[in-house]
């Protein structure tokens, strides 16, 4: 029960953060205060973004190919989950890391969008 709560809150993080992407995408050029739309992150942060979701792509195509993943958390680390001895655990550290990337990725298409509009 426990983990179908934790997949149904990670899926409502990520339906309130496609929202709020539309929402900006949506609003044109100028907002409700007549100043220029601001995108979720600016120049610097698109590059500190852009490195950490290739970081966490390149974990996550490694994980599929080697089939074992570092824990994600305080309370494990330095233990590694194959998809042999603990699949629940693999998958669900997987399912986290490629929430994030997309996650990502998508504050930076929105990012882009905002910045290539006339």
């Amino acid at each position: 029960m426990l983990t179908l709560l934790y997949y149904a809150l990670m899926l409502l993080v990520g339906y309130v953060w496609y929202r709020y992407g539309q929402k900006l995408l949506n609003q044109g050029l100028r907002d409700e205060n007549d100043g220029f739309t601001k995108p979720p992150v600016g120049p610097v942060g698109f590059l500190v973004i852009s490195g950490i979701a290739a970081y966490l792509l390149f974990a996550a195509l490694r994980a599929l190919v080697l089939r074992e993943i570092p824990c994600v958390g305080k309370g494990c680390a330095h233990q590694i989950y194959t998809l042999a001895e603990h699949s629940n655990q693999y998958w669900a550290n997987l399912f986290f890391v490629v929430w994030i990337v997309v996650a990502l990725g998508y504050a930076m298409y929105v990012t882009v969008k905002i910045w290539l509009k006339k």
